[in-house]
């Protein structure tokens, strides 16, 4: 009798599912929630930080901590996708926890804005590890029928810590001070992430048996180069998906840039700043939990289509508007417009690639999407300092509405 192959031998262990794989999929969310609350700790304060303790008035400057982290988020991006094929997805959540340890602290000792500006490399880093892992983990857990469910929920956990940490840490900095009180909420998130990191099993097996191989390794897999080109041109729907992340990620490198600075110079005090800037991605956040599996049904582009129209609208409003109420509503609008295209992409992204290469096509189209927040450093600030910051934000939020139409336009459903 010959020995049982290493699929069949497998199998058993490896089943598709959200309730089959509840117990993993439940830690990847809390995991994922600790991922946020690092960026989240740094929204609603690092832009008045800047200015407020290390006397930088050019706009510009003040984004270049935006610039650095977009950067290296991308190409973290786009590394974890092609290392979670090929190393494992594990591995890449844990190397990014290693890299965040040090990040709270750089910012609690800075003593110039360099060091901050050094911190946000390594957040990048972490950010562009971990956030691509548990995505890929959780669609891989999960199988084709719930993506857009799994994104939603994954993407929800970590836009609602996201907001809470934006909160807390902007009450934080207006009842004690912008540093370092707000930023120990950064030490812990971190701390804790790499903890819980430790105990999750890796899910390439599960990838293994929806693309029916025996192994993560099938020869028929592209090359890194070939899925590049492919997300990013030669595939007219990804290369829709692609720019559209793109945009949407400068629009909210606008909102984490400039918001703050726009408010208190508008006259908001601290904790409605922080109320503000928190009350976008609270709503982005819940909304995914309805906005993943409704793709699932009504298909991405209706979806992706009328979330940047919406969020373009909502930022010509913030542009325009000079009162607390304008302003909320308007958050809440671009909240609901981002909730609508986020988890949309990423299942965008899954139906258009196949088991044995989506790791890597997600980390091509996240490199797109988070070099977003680079250009949007650079234009925003550019654009801030010479016309003013309500003109960035609505110069950016015609670029939106034009991205969106760009998808409409470009973009072909596909079922699994």
């Amino acid at each position: 009798m010959s020995a049982p192959s290493a699929a069949a031998v497998a199998a058993p262990a490896s089943r598709l599912g959200l309730r089959e794989n509840l117990g993993q999929f439940s830690l990847l969310l809390v995991i994922n929630a600790f991922v946020g609350a690092m960026v989240g700790m740094e929204r609603s304060i690092l832009p008045l930080l800047a200015d407020r303790e290390f006397g930088i008035a050019s706009r510009a400057s003040i984004l270049s901590f935006l610039l650095t982290f977009g950067i290296v988020k991308a190409f973290a991006n786009a590394f974890a996708g092609g290392a979670a094929d090929r190393w494992g997805r594990r591995r890449m959540l844990i190397a990014g926890w290693i890299a965040a340890l040090p990040v709270p602290l750089l910012i609690i000792f800075a003593p110039s804005w360099s060091w901050v500006v050094a911190a946000n490399v390594l957040l990048g880093v972490n950010q562009g590890l971990c956030w691509s892992a548990a995505i890929i983990m959780k669609v891989d857990l999960v199988g084709p029928r719930q993506r857009g469910l799994a994104i939603g929920l994954n993407e929800s956990s970590g836009y609602l810590a996201v907001s809470a940490a934006a909160l807390a840490s902007g009450y934080l900095a207006a009842r004690f001070s912008l540093r370092p009180e707000p930023f120990l909420l950064g030490l812990g998130a971190a701390v804790l992430g790499l903890l819980c990191s430790l105990l999750v099993r890796d899910t390439r097996g599960h990838a293994a048996l929806e693309s029916g191989t025996d192994d993560g390794r099938s020869r028929s897999r592209p090359s890194p180069r070939a899925v590049f080109s492919r997300v990013t041109w030669t595939d007219r729907s990804l290369r829709a998906v692609s720019q559209a992340g793109l945009v949407n990620n400068l629009n909210d490198g606008v909102s984490w840039g400039l918001f703050p600075l726009y408010f208190a110079a508008h006259g908001a005090t601290l904790e409605r700043t922080a109320l503000l800037v928190a009350l976008y991605p609270a709503v982005w956040g819940v909304g995914q939990l309805l906005t993943g599996p409704l793709s699932d049904r009504l298909g991405r582009k209706p979806l992706m289509t009328g979330g940047m129209v919406l969020q373009g609208l909502a930022l010509l409003v913030t542009g325009a508007g000079r009162s607390m109420t304008v302003w909320s509503a308007a958050m809440v609008c671009l909240g609901l417009g981002t909730a609508l295209v986020y988890p949309t992409f990423l299942g965008a992204v899954s139906d258009h690639s196949q088991p044995r290469w989506r790791a890597s096509a997600i980390g091509v189209y996240r490199f797109w999407r988070d070099l977003g927040y680079a250009f949007g450093a650079v234009l925003a600030g550019s654009v801030a300092d010479r016309f003013g910051i309500p003109f960035s934000i609505e110069l950016v939020g015609a670029a939106t509405i034009l991205s969106g139409l760009v998808v409409a336009a470009s973009y072909t459903e596909r079922t699994a």
